[in-house]
Order: C-alpha cells, then structure tokens, then sequence
C-alpha cells in the first residue's frame, strides 16, 4: 500500500549484482504495490534477449509507475561497456519523467561466518540525500572500492542536478542472498514510506535461491570479467 503524500518523482533501480540483492528487492516491490509496466528501455549494443513467462514475452530491461514511484529493472547483468549505456539510459528517462532522486538497491560482498543479519550501507552523490540516510537511520559506506554497473551510474549522476542514492545490502558474493534482499525491501519501504509485507518472500527463500541459481553464474561471470580487467575484488568491498 502506498501511503506516501509526497509527490515528488522518485526512480527505483534494481538490476543482478552481489546476491542478486537488487534484481529481488525490486522485482518484490513491484509486485508488493502492484505496479505496472509502462515501457522498455533500450541499451545500445545489448545482445537480443527476451524473456517469457506465463506466456507474456517480456523485455530484458523494463519500467513500472505507480503514482509517484517509477521501477526500472533488469533481468540480464552489465559488462563494463553495456554498463555505460545503461547508467545514460536511466539519466535520459530521469529528464524526461520529471525524476528528482534516483534509488540504486545492489549487494556488498561480506563475509559473515557467524550469520549474523545482513546490515545495510549508504552512498549518496548529493548532500541533499544526506538527510535521508539519517531519517532511517542508514550508516553511510565510509570505504572501499566501485566498479561495473553501479559505478556507471555513479559516474552520471554525480555530475547531474538528480541526486542518487545508492543502498549496498550485506550479501553472500556466489549466492542468491534473499535474507540481503529483505533487509533492502525494508529499508526501502521506510524510505518512500510505503507498507511492504515481506511474509512471502521469507516463504520462498529457499525456493529463490534454486531458481535464480544460473542468473547469478551469469552475474558472477560479468563481475569477474569486470575483476580481471580492473584487477579488484568484485563490486564493493570493506
């Protein structure tokens, strides 16, 4: 249910990284507020892909609205280059949908031998944002390293008048992590302050996991690639 009063535009991003954190919190939430698919978004060189499901043909990157909150997901994860394309996508649908911050949900690799639940860091580009992270009580990322899709848009909109903010969920690196994912679906719900009942997908944990087994050996391979290029641990580190 969606009870914010605010009206200002704001832009959910969610595409396959650490844990697939960002492609689960935002598929979730999708489907939470019931939005719908109002378009595609097209990356210059991106390999022809198409997904089906219950017989719909889907896009690999598409958008959802519902009132002031608009979703851009991906279903297929980023080398450097499409990275590029992709973080220039997202800022030309920002101008034009009138989007005045932009929220980036993706993973922190962490290790956590004594499974303790999964914390979440901040990253803002503008100070304007700054508020947000102490509204909700959200630590900011102090150190460490960006590269691949999320440094892309960071790279943007840093330079751009739209502020972003990105939010990295401590997350198991070679595994689909939807307990990660539930900490990010919180945060984000206490964000846009909306009511989000997470009960389903603690229902399905281990059923996401299996089924999202051969996206994240995709993810992995994109992200190693990034790491052989760069010579850095993968995506985020502390």
């Amino acid at each position: 249910m969606i009870k914010s009063n605010s009206q200002e535009n704001t832009l959910l991003v969610g595409f396959p990284s650490n844990g697939l954190v960002g492609t689960f919190a935002i598929s979730y939430m999708i489907n939470s507020l019931k939005m719908r698919q109002i378009g595609e978004i097209e990356v210059p060189n991106l390999p022809s892909t198409l997904f089906v499901e219950n017989g719909e043909i889907l896009a690999p990157i598409r958008v959802y609205n519902r009132k002031n909150i608009f979703v851009i997901i991906s279903d297929v994860p980023f080398n450097q280059f499409l990275a590029e394309g992709f973080a220039h996508a997202l800022h030309e649908f920002c101008k034009k949908n009138t989007i005045k911050k932009i929220i980036i949900v993706s993973g922190m690799e962490t290790s956590n031998p004594e499974k303790k639940p999964p914390k979440i860091f901040g990253l803002v580009t503008h100070s304007t944002l700054e508020n947000t992270l102490y509204k909700n009580e959200i630590p900011k990322f102090l150190d460490g390293s960006i590269f691949g899709t999320d440094a892309a848009i960071i790279s943007v909109f840093r330079k751009t008048k739209i502020p972003a903010l990105v939010l990295y969920a401590e997350c198991h690196p070679f595994f689909p992590d939807p307990e990660a994912s539930i900490v990010a679906i919180e945060t984000l719900a206490g964000i846009l302050d909306v009511k989000i009942d997470i009960q389903d997908i603690k229902n399905k944990i281990d059923k996401l996991r299996i089924q999202h087994r051969k996206l994240m050996e995709e993810t992995i391979r994109t992200l190693q690639q990034q790491q052989d290029r760069q010579g850095r641990t993968p995506q985020i580190y502390r």
